[in-house]
């Protein structure tokens, strides 16, 4: 089958692509942006990517073009179509489909032998828990399929297909599952497609303000999720969150597994399913209240122990005993652009660090400060340059809870560019710890003037961020 792909360099497409190449299909695609890195993975997969989505790309003949959610029917200011080639699919009656929906009827289920997918869903951590549960089942010889949102540094990639073993019953695959919407034809989660044997429910807050109206609009998506899963099937779920409680008892037909933090000695646990105790950085397992297993490794953040409880919880379901998956983890090596140290500059009384992350929620900007304040050592000072890009902060849905999730920094620098809403209005409770520039080049300038020996530069976006990060360094070099 030959496949076209609308909006082919996106994190997700571009797996896709990935994984269409290897399963023997001819794949080509167009993008707005076709740059590296994502183009030259591509095209080192022998992928014919085009610039632009001109209507001149039907004469391609493609037996299915499959359409990204980057495409819409919008108009430009003068009243052509922003996306000429979706234009003409739909005036040829030519055949189109949803990335989600290609990867299940294809890869997943279908055409080909049916996989046991295992779907990690939640607000926060999905990259990460994917790529750690799909790490632990390769630890164990089980060599998983996965498509992860990033790239797992254990693996150099972000997608393959995967092969079945003698160990277990279907292939395994193990599959980033976003609540954000299949298409502009379909507006239902992505993660409703996959028809997983094992999910993971992480945590579920507001978010994608741009596509739901409040929190119960998302907690229906999450249980259109659940109900795909069949009753030999096992939920695992964050047992600390209220919004995924409220989910369950919207109805539940398969195995529940609840997981979190062990309380202290004389109170209520607050599950008693999976739970982890003891620091980010060496903790133990308890299952039923037996301890199971215990992991040492060099990751933090009390939000990553979570993860790693959920991925040990599902990695138990297909047979992975919970010791072998915590020395799976003791190996693992977290994904690109997750706490991603992006270089030092040597100063004589202390070496400054320049970190890249993905957070852009304000819960994942406090976890993920909380996380490097508890690795650094005390006294030093994290200096927070984040902007607020994805579509919910842009819109100033959650402006309001900045100043919270950013209390354990220093100071913090904000990137007002393109922002409808007044960022320093929004972080005045923070004083004069918090600047906001309209520009990359004023908001590193403001960042060198301020850093000092032993600072740690914590760059969050789920952008480029102008490429910020290697102009600090070599500011701060020069």
């Amino acid at each position: 089958m030959h496949i076209h792909i609308l909006g082919i360099c996106g994190t997700f497409m571009g797996g896709l692509a990935a994984l269409a190449r290897e399963a023997g299909h001819r794949v080509t695609g167009c993008d707005a942006g076709v740059y590296p890195p994502m183009s030259d993975q591509l095209r080192a997969l022998g992928i014919d990517l085009i610039e632009g989505f001109g209507a001149d790309q039907m004469a391609l003949k493609p037996d299915l073009f499959v359409v990204g959610n980057v495409v819409s029917r919008a108009r430009l200011a003068d009243g052509a179509p922003k996306f000429p080639l979706m234009e003409a699919i739909l005036e040829a009656g030519a055949p189109y489909t949803s990335g989600p929906q290609w990867l299940s009827e294809y890869l997943l289920h279908g055409t080909r032998e049916s996989r046991h997918v295992l779907a990690v869903a939640g607000t926060h951590g999905k990259t990460t828990t994917t790529a750690m549960l799909a790490w632990i089942l390769d630890h164990a010889g089980l060599q998983p399929g996965f498509l992860v949102g990033g790239v797992p540094l254990n693996f150099g990639v972000s997608a393959r297909l995967g092969q079945a073993t003698p160990r277990t019953e279907r292939p395994l695959f193990v599959i980033e599952a976003d609540e954000y919407d299949t298409a502009f034809f379909d507006k239902r989660s992505k993660f409703v497609h996959y028809r997983p044997r094992t999910a993971i429910l992480n945590n579920l807050e507001f978010d994608h303000a741009d596509i739901f109206d409040n929190l119960a609009a998302i907690e229906r998506q999450f249980h259109h999720l659940v109900r795909t899963v069949p009753a030999s099937g096992r939920i695992v779920v964050n047992g600390e969150q209220d919004s995924l409680q409220r989910v369950l008892r919207q109805g539940c037909w398969s195995e529940v597994a609840p997981f979190g933090t062990a309380q202290p000695t004389g109170s209520t646990p607050a599950t008693t399913g999976w739970l982890c105790q003891g620091s980010p950085e060496h903790f133990q397992v308890l299952h039923q209240g037996q301890a199971v297993a215990e992991v040492r490794w060099s990751i933090g953040g009390v939000h990553n122990q979570l993860n790693a409880l959920a991925a040990i919880a599902a990695a138990q379901h297909v047979g992975v005993p919970p010791a072998l998956a915590a020395e799976a983890l003791g190996h693992f090596q977290n994904v690109r652009r997750r706490m991603e140290v992006r270089g030092t500059v040597p100063r004589p009384e202390g070496v400054i660090t320049v970190y890249d992350d993905f957070a852009h929620h304000p819960t994942a900007i406090a976890t993920t400060v909380d996380g490097l304040r508890r690795q650094i050592r005390p006294g030093d000072r994290i200096l927070a340059i984040f902007e607020p890009r994805s579509n919910t902060m842009k819109l100033g849905t959650m402006k309001s809870q900045l100043p919270d999730s950013l209390a354990q920094a220093d100071l913090a620098f904000c990137h007002s560019g393109g922002l409808d809403w007044d960022a320093r209005e929004a972080l005045a409770p923070m004083g004069a710890r918090a600047q906001v520039c309209p520009n990359i080049a004023e908001l590193v300038a403001a960042v060198v003037a301020q850093a000092r020996p032993g600072d740690h530069l914590l760059c969050m976006s789920n952008g480029g961020f102008g490429g910020i990060h290697a102009q600090l360094l070599q500011a701060l070099s020069a």
